[in-house]
């Protein structure tokens, strides 16, 4: 049993990934090109972010006016292993009255709960000239159209006093925790909301994710720099799945990507394609210059498209393409047919409708891979 408790809470611990101020600004300034009031009357919900330490919080409460929000609600989680100490919004301000029972830098915070904040007025509260973190930490402060209160639980989004919260808002942009994505994901969608999120790449493969992608109700976001993804973390030296990278103390994904509803001009961007008879001349992939055809699979009528950007323009049947796909899926251009499964047994191929049947090349199993036809003109 204490085998078992000790690899929960390094799970738990392993869940706290804090992400990169420029990243999310970067997200959330594709939506707005593509439609600039996307944000403006609406009620913000960061509901997995201490609003201490998360960027989350930082970005959306000094935009407050610009993106036109009505409102912004934070709450954080009780047991967060590094609470109160990344970002120190409000430690390092002077006027907040310092509590005896906390630590330097801790001074003038709630002292064990997981907090609220709910903004819904920000302004150069001081007079300087100048609107920032500081005005923000007097107008908690004052409490004036703004409130900082402690929860009464932990803070788990799925608490009932989240979840009451959780109906308030309109949009939710968050770094949720990855074990949690499928009962993330599941809450949002029973509640209709919007959101903007971040998740693990092969979440696309899950089960209770990939209906709602070829149904078209949810897609990926604008995505990362370069596809790399970069955060802070509490464990980032013992982390073993990213790159730990010690000039900055942040560890590197390459497999993690936004999640969204809301639309973005890149998702209408059309992918750029050769004709079969071009990529089979041209294709800079070895696996397909200089073949005669592409490969079928044994049991199902498609051909293998082992690269997004091998994906012949002229072919009108059906075509297995592998997740990253979905990076370049524009709905205009594609049709989404169904997935390919894994059973944890290795790959067991089929299409993803429960029955599991089989889809080999040769008698060789493939990857996972995503089965998609070009949309015809008008469709």
């Amino acid at each position: 049993m204490a085998n078992s408790n000790l690899t929960n809470a390094k799970r738990a611990k392993n869940d706290e990934f804090y992400t990169q101020f420029g990243d999310i600004q970067k997200e959330i300034e594709a939506y707005l090109e593509y439609n600039p009031n996307v944000f403006r009357g609406k009620v913000v919900y960061c509901n997995c972010d201490d609003p201490f330490e998360s960027n989350f919080f930082r970005y959306f409460v000094l935009n407050f006016n610009k993106l036109g929000l009505k409102q912004l609600i934070t709450t954080s989680y009780k047991p967060s292993p590094v609470a109160n100490t990344q970002l120190g919004l409000f430690g390092d301000d002077k006027t907040l009255t310092k509590s005896k029972s906390l630590p330097a830098g801790r001074q003038g915070r709630p002292k064990v709960n997981a907090n609220k904040f709910i903004v819904s007025d920000v302004r150069d509260i001081d007079g300087d000239g100048e609107f920032n973190l500081r005005d923000v930490a007097k107008q908690l402060r004052a409490n004036k159209h703004n409130e900082w209160t402690p929860l009464e639980g932990d803070g788990d989004f799925r608490s009932d006093e989240c979840i009451n919260l959780l109906k308030q808002f309109d949009i939710v942009v968050t770094n949720p925790p990855f074990s949690l994505f499928r009962e993330y994901v599941k809450q949002l969608f029973d509640n209709n909301k919007k959101f903007v999120i971040i998740g693990n790449m092969n979440a696309i493969t899950y089960k209770e994710i990939f209906p709602l992608i070829k149904e078209n109700k949810m897609w990926l976001g604008n995505g990362f720099h370069a596809g790399n993804a970069y955060f802070s973390t509490p464990l980032a030296k013992e982390y073993g799945e990213g790159v730990y990278m010690p000039e900055t103390g942040l560890v590197k994904f390459r497999n993690i990507c936004w999640f969204t509803n809301l639309d973005h001009g890149r998702r209408h961007q059309p992918l750029p394609l050769m004709t079969m008879k071009e990529n089979l001349k041209y294709s800079k992939h070895k696996e397909i210059k200089g073949k005669k055809s592409y490969d079928k699979y044994d049991n199902y009528d498609a051909i293998e498209v082992s690269f997004t950007d091998a994906i012949p323009s002229d072919y009108d049947g059906v075509m297995g393409v592998p997740i990253s796909f979905l990076d370049k899926y524009n709905p205009d251009q594609f049709e989404i047919i169904g997935m390919a499964e894994d059973n944890g047994k290795g790959f067991s191929g089929g299409i993803w409708d429960g029955k599991n049947p089989h889809c080999v090349i040769n008698g060789e199993n493939k990857f996972k891979r995503i089965f998609i036809k070009h949309k015809k003109v008008g469709e």
